[in-house]
């Protein structure tokens, strides 16, 4: 459970910061889950980062 946690914050952190620069943050997700081997790497953790970083635009 903790693990998970861990694992959705440091990827919320490596989405919120590349989301605005002019690279791929989705490439940044994929290349930190296989170089910490996270294991809930899912499209729905994936589509959530995403919505996060749209509502954090509307808002």
């Amino acid at each position: 459970m903790l693990e998970n946690i861990i694992e959705v914050l440091s990827l919320s952190a490596i989405q919120g910061v590349s989301e605005f620069l002019p690279i791929s943050s989705s490439a940044h997700l994929i290349l930190v889950s296989s170089l910490y081997e996270f294991k809930s790497s899912s499209l729905l953790i994936d589509i959530s980062l995403h919505l996060g970083s749209l509502f954090a635009i509307l808002y």
